[in-house]
């Protein structure tokens, strides 16, 4: 049964990922904040995901592999790592911003902790189906 392979999940799980790949990104700059010659970098996805939602047509959901697939397939979106080579905030050549890092460290994480409550909130309505409304 494929009840969990659903747009709205998929969308969900790729979001949590981008959240997780942005927290790295973040501490990496946290880490690097006396390096000299260090360039910040941020992780661009929400923009790419907005660009997507807004070209996507409707999809046919298919419940056999055989059936003839109705509409565009939806394409898989990655974050991207931009590196800001144009700003310069220290100096030794470092643009690193300790507090504006910090605020969006905390961004981040209440990004995550909605997202996860989401998904656990779907997955909880699933079951919740399944077992009859028990």
């Amino acid at each position: 049964m494929v009840l969990w392979n659903k747009p709205s999940l998929q969308m969900m799980e790729r979001t949590i990922d981008a959240s997780t790949f942005r927290q790295k990104v973040i501490s990496n700059n946290v880490a690097n904040v006396d390096t000299p010659y260090f360039k910040r970098s941020e992780v661009v996805f929400e923009d790419l995901l907005q660009q997507e939602l807004k070209t996507q047509t409707i999809e046919g959901y298919r419940t056999d592999y055989r059936h003839i697939p109705i509409g565009r397939k939806t394409s898989s979106i990655e974050p991207r790592v931009v590196t800001d080579e144009k700003s310069l905030m220290n100096n030794n050549f470092n643009n690193v911003d300790i507090d504006y890092e910090m605020s969006l460290l905390a961004k981040n994480q209440l990004r995550y902790n909605v997202m996860v409550q989401q998904v656990n909130h779907d997955l909880k309505l699933y079951r919740t189906a399944m077992n009859g409304g028990r």
